[in-house]
């Protein structure tokens, strides 16, 4: 799954903002979360390293995988570095993290849904009246003194 992930800085509240987004369909990409940090203490927490950063930066609510974690850690460390930058994206792909795997992509060609639907490949409308043909009408008689027939 691809996800984007938002570093704002609000300086004048002293808040960092991060906003995770993920790909629902190709090209279509949805906000996720949003979780508000203290902006001091996750920059003393880039300066102490990665166990200190995830300390403080994975909650119960947002919880990032170990390869996006450092990922965004890294990307922290840059991001905080700069006092100018204000915003930041990170762009995951988790497919990334394993190896060998490669993207997978649905063709068209690859799916004939006529051959899906038509079992035998023919379907003829007698066969369709065939199978219909019982009446499905339901008889009652006067002894039937069930509840819900009455």
């Amino acid at each position: 799954m691809k996800q984007k992930i938002r570093f704002e800085k609000n300086i004048k509240d002293n808040i960092l903002t991060v906003l995770e987004s993920a790909e629902v369909d190709p090209g279509v990409m949805l906000a996720l979360h949003e979780e508000d940090y203290d902006l001091d203490v996750i920059n003393q927490a880039c300066k102490e390293g990665l166990k200190a950063f995830l300390a403080v930066f994975r909650r119960r609510s947002f919880f990032p995988t170990r390869d996006l974690a450092e990922k965004l850690f890294e990307n922290a460390i840059v991001f905080f570095a700069d006092p100018e930058s204000d915003k930041m994206v990170i762009d995951y792909n988790d497919v990334d993290s394993l190896p060998g795997e490669e993207d997978f992509t649905l063709e068209d060609d690859d799916v004939e849904l006529d051959a899906l639907l038509d079992e035998d490949g023919d379907t003829k409308e007698d066969e369709i009246k065939e199978i219909d043909s019982e009446d499905d009408t339901p008889r009652f008689t006067p002894e039937d003194t069930s509840e819900h027939e009455n």
